[in-house]
């Protein structure tokens, strides 16, 4: 069963329509489409032709139409409906529920981050049990992944499975590009090794679990591939050098001599690190490469993903060897990063175990604006709140502020192109209403009439801005508006009465 556009499945029963009926959708991101929002935005309908849409769910369509009629504001009406099912609607590039495989684009990349296909998906988490279809394919989705992580754990992006028949794409900015272990661009996109991946796929498996308590997921692959994720682990928390001074290397990457990525310092291994109990990592979310090695969010959300992981393993009695090491390794990591990021109540984003600390923030989740959406810390931690305040000033390197947009970016794109996904993490981390809205709206009023969410934005001109397809980020936002409707419905919605998808 192959999905794409053109095809989309109607009571269990592949529909096919012509391919060359339905645009591209990078092109049609780019474009705004009627009918418009009634609200002072006048906001488009983004949402592909149903004949185009790569995957159909009931339960979603049944959540756009609650929102639609719950939402105060017909603006965010139509965001929530056009990102809600942007990740179903776009990105479902094959699906065989036989084959117990799927593969997800990221957008306009076509290519399955781990980080990113966990993210699309976690606004569905709680549909899967009130969708047996959508479940399926969130399971195919986690086996394709473990598929890839058994055999290239420090991989974050990859390419169709064989069995697709889809063509693998070419990553220009992979050429040239020296990996150690070696890897096969025809199952790797892009070889840049980032813990946060590794934790995305943690997280995509135990949400399946807690939503529809089916095991069936944790077979040999997965098994495998959890496998590789502790060796990674073991790894990465290890010092540049053993105490004779032999340098320890299991994973370089670096580009130079004429390859478009760069050349990376110490024969493509970054700067040394000492052992703190943290684990290393050479990328950032970003896809960027880190200055330290240790970056504090994605130690964060390691820690949580792998408590989460031995409280689901020891729910159904399975590998209580893992369920063990995951619990060392989440209560050492959670004591490393109060004791060796923390200073004057202020979080590290980055530290090498040396004192070396970057202050700063990354739009990126894991980021230090998200640790409350992680589960790492309560919103009201006083050193969240101190780190917070200062990252949503220009005490952050990469924070910046114009007059109709403001956020924090990263070396991704530039310092004066913020992300909405940063404004997004500062509405999860705080319960003040009009912090709430003002960040919603600089949210809502920065899509250059599109109705998506960008990748970036430049604070300089509303025109200017980065990726008009980028699921993620869509997902997220959609995510944030049923925080919202649950945590403050009073806010967003016409009555005062939180509300649950699938419940």
């Amino acid at each position: 069963m192959k999905f794409g556009f053109g095809n989309i499945l109607a009571a269990g029963v592949l529909v096919s329509t012509s391919y060359a009926a339905c645009p591209d959708y990078t092109q049609y991101s780019q474009s705004p489409h009627g009918p418009f929002s009634t609200g002072p935005l006048a906001l488009p309908f983004m949402r592909p032709d149903p004949a185009c849409r790569t995957f159909n769910s009931t339960a979603v369509e049944k959540v756009i139409q609650d929102m639609k009629s719950l939402l105060k504001d017909p603006d965010l009406a139509r965001l929530f409906e056009n990102t809600f099912p942007n990740t179903l609607d776009t990105t479902v590039k094959y699906f065989n529920s036989a084959q117990n495989l799927a593969f997800i684009i990221t957008g306009d990349i076509t290519a399955q981050w781990l980080r990113d296909t966990a993210n699309q998906f976690a606004h569905y988490h709680s549909l899967l049990a009130v969708d047996p279809q959508l479940a399926t394919l969130v399971k195919a989705v986690i086996n394709n992944e473990a598929r890839y992580v058994a055999q290239y754990p420090y991989c974050g992006s990859f390419q169709p499975p064989p069995e697709s028949g889809l063509a693998p794409s070419h990553n220009d900015w992979a050429d040239g590009v020296t990996v150690n272990p070696p890897v096969n661009n025809q199952t790797v996109f892009e070889c840049k090794y980032e813990i946060d991946s590794l934790c995305g796929f943690l997280k995509l498996s135990r949400s399946y679990y807690q939503s529809t308590k089916d095991t069936s997921f944790m077979n040999n692959n997965w098994r495998a591939a959890v496998d590789q994720i502790f060796r990674v682990i073991n790894e990465q928390s290890q010092p540049t050098f053993d105490e004779n001074f032999n340098f320890i290397s299991f994973y370089n990457w670096t580009g130079g001599g004429g390859a478009l990525s760069p050349q990376v310092n110490n024969l493509g291994n970054g700067e040394p690190k000492a052992y703190t109990g943290l684990v290393g990592t050479h990328h950032r979310p970003s896809d960027d490469l880190s200055v330290f090695a240790f970056l504090t969010p994605a130690n964060a959300m390691l820690s949580v993903e792998l408590t989460q992981l031995a409280s689901m393993l020891d729910a159904t009695g399975q590998l209580r060897n893992v369920s063990q090491q995951a619990k060392v390794w989440s209560s050492r990591i959670q004591d490393a990063i109060w004791k060796t990021t923390v200073e004057n109540n202020i979080f590290a984003y980055e530290t090498n175990g040396f004192g070396g600390r970057y202050v700063m923030d990354d739009a990126n989740v894991p980021s230090l604006l998200s640790l409350p959406y992680l589960g790492f810390l309560d919103k009201t931690h006083p050193a969240y709140v101190a780190t917070r305040k200062l990252l949503l000033s220009n005490r952050n390197p990469y924070f910046a502020a114009g007059k109709n947009f403001s956020g924090t970016g990263g070396p991704h794109v530039d310092p004066w192109h913020p992300w909405p996904m940063s404004q997004i993490s500062s509405i999860y981390g705080t319960d003040d209403d009009q912090e709430i809205l003002r960040a919603l709206y600089t949210i809502a009023n920065n899509t250059d009439g599109l109705g998506l969410i960008h990748e970036s934005q430049s604070i300089y001109d509303q025109t200017q801005y980065t990726r008009s397809w980028f699921a993620w980020a869509n997902s997220y936002f959609a995510e944030m508006i049923l925080d919202l409707a649950n945590r403050k419905p009073g806010l967003i919605l016409k009555q005062n009465k939180s509300y649950k998808p699938g419940q």
